[in-house]
């Protein structure tokens, strides 16, 4: 297709994506003229998830480039290339290494992850931001006072788990790795809102049908 039909059919203006391509967030065209370009299908899912993480997800435009590259490589391994992708997204606030808390709460992670199997996330520990912003999570809680102990965060690790495996199997849906990749950091930019929602729609429901309205 031409930039025309492109921009017909994204719905983004032909001078945005002319801005993406310089800004290599969107590959370039398949040269027909000196002047002229044709896209594909390819183009039209990447444009797509451009505009989710700048316009959901509010990325600057430098993080995004940092995240399309890693969605890109395909020197990487699928998981590696699917984890460096995510962890260019925001995360949440790194732990307070001054904060008493933290010790306690990196080690409740730990026994956490111990008991639960997570070899991988335990191999890599605080190199993963979201490693990072769980202990953080969990050493704010202790320092409320709020309730975190093991058998609450183990059956949170669960459900978050069966979540994952339906991610994956969409994910796996998609006939390339690319694709694969891409619908991954675009689940975790739109369906993490729409898991918020949910849940609080169903403490809602649950509170109605405990003690009526």
């Amino acid at each position: 297709m031409r930039l025309s039909e492109l921009s017909e059919r994204s719905g983004v203006k032909t001078a945005t994506i002319k801005y993406y391509l310089r800004e290599e967030l969107l590959p370039p065209g398949r040269r027909v003229t000196a002047t002229q370009a044709e896209y594909d299908e390819s183009h039209l899912r990447r444009l797509r998830l451009v505009r989710a993480l700048i316009q959901v997800g509010r990325l600057p435009v430098a993080t995004v480039r940092e995240v399309l590259s890693h969605v890109d490589d395909a020197s990487l391994g699928r998981t590696i290339r699917l984890g460096a992708a995510l962890w260019s997204l925001p995360h949440g606030p790194d732990p307070d290494e001054k904060a008493p808390e933290t010790a306690v709460a990196r080690e409740a992670v730990e026994r956490l992850l111990d008991r639960i199997g997570w070899a991988t996330s335990q191999e890599i520990g605080s190199l993963s931001p979201a490693h990072r912003a769980l202990v953080s999570s969990v050493a704010t809680l202790i320092r409320l006072g709020y309730p975190c102990d093991a058998d609450y965060l183990a059956e949170q690790a669960g459900l978050m788990r069966q979540v994952a495996v339906q991610d994956l199997d969409m994910m796996e849906t998609y006939p390339t790795e690319p694709e694969q990749v891409e619908i991954a950091v675009a689940s975790a930019v739109l369906y993490e809102p729409l898991l918020m929602a949910l849940r609080r729609m169903a403490q809602e429901e649950e509170s109605a049908r405990r003690y009526g309205l």
